[in-house]
């Protein structure tokens, strides 16, 4: 296994690994190493099935099982197809380009460790590929943040409500129907540390992101509103940003804990584009907690 940093604030091309085989645990610890140093990890030339992707990536922990069940694979839920792909009249996939800066599973009781994502068809335009990933370092922003800030905020939590980006994404033109009751009752708001204690690194990063966060529990709604304003225009800063481009075949994973992303929407509907996905959560880090 041959590990190469890209040389910018995050990002890792890993070589060597064939992913559709079973992952040594030397191997493992490996990788669980490399996502604290690099954030994101690009596994280039690898042909999985959706089984072996399930089975890769719950080597690191437990697997998610998406609200939007529509577009599970058949008979391996923990996989979701990701596409702008229309067959017969219905989208094969959830669209996730356009959605903004988010971190995944934040409004989740178990938040998430990481993602794992197989580019299948990948859409180019003159030789280029679109549909990439954006990603920004919370390592570096929370580094960045005044002092005074960072010992206001150190024992504050913040609010994270999974219909807030939900229904942002509808007002943004997504097809993905309303939330059913059910749906809600799964789903509700949850309170996180403003800043945790990175697992892998044992440093401190700034878990805040503009997707699914409301409010700042301890601050009154004005003041929330003036901070979280703030948090979000400075954790994406250019100097934290990392910038991914997808080539078919490559698995792209990274750790959701010291990071956040934003899947970039430059391509059309008849750019096709079909993603896999798979949602480790970080229970072997924090279990239900």
């Amino acid at each position: 296994m041959k590990v190469t940093g890209s040389g910018q604030i995050l990002g890792a091309a890993i070589d060597g690994l064939d992913l559709s085989r079973p992952l040594a645990d030397d191997e493992l610890d490996a990788l669980i190493g490399a996502l604290g140093r690099y954030g994101v990890l690009r596994f280039p030339r690898q042909r999985l099935d959706a089984r072996q992707l399930a089975d890769f990536s719950a080597r690191f922990g437990k697997l998610e099982i998406n609200v939007a069940n529509a577009y599970q694979e058949p008979g391996i839920p923990e996989v979701m197809t990701l596409s702008n792909i229309v067959e017969n009249g219905r989208p094969i996939g959830l669209a996730d380009a356009g959605q903004g800066w988010h971190t995944d599973m934040s409004y989740s009781r178990t938040i998430a460790f990481a993602n794992v994502l197989y580019g299948i068809e990948i859409p180019m335009r003159g030789g280029k590929a679109l549909g990439g990933t954006e990603f920004a370092s919370m390592h570096a922003a929370y580094e960045d943040l005044p002092e005074e800030m960072k010992r206001d905020l150190e024992d504050m939590t913040i609010l994270h409500d999974f219909e807030k980006f939900w229904e942002s994404m509808r007002e943004k033109g997504s097809k993905r129907p309303p939330l059913t009751e059910a749906q809600r009752k799964t789903k509700p708001p949850v309170s996180h540390p403003v800043f945790l204690a990175h697992p892998i690194t044992g440093l401190k990063v700034l878990y805040a992101n503009p997707g699914y966060p409301v409010r700042i529990n301890e601050l009154p709604p004005k003041e929330s509103e003036k901070m979280l304003a703030y948090l979000f225009e400075h954790q994406l800063r250019p100097k934290y940003r990392y910038a991914f481009h997808w080539t078919p075949g490559d698995v792209l994973m990274w750790e959701d804990i010291g990071t956040i992303h934003n899947a970039i929407a430059d391509y059309g509907q008849h750019e096709h584009r079909l993603i896999k996905r798979c949602q480790v959560m970080a229970d072997r880090f924090f279990g239900d907690a």
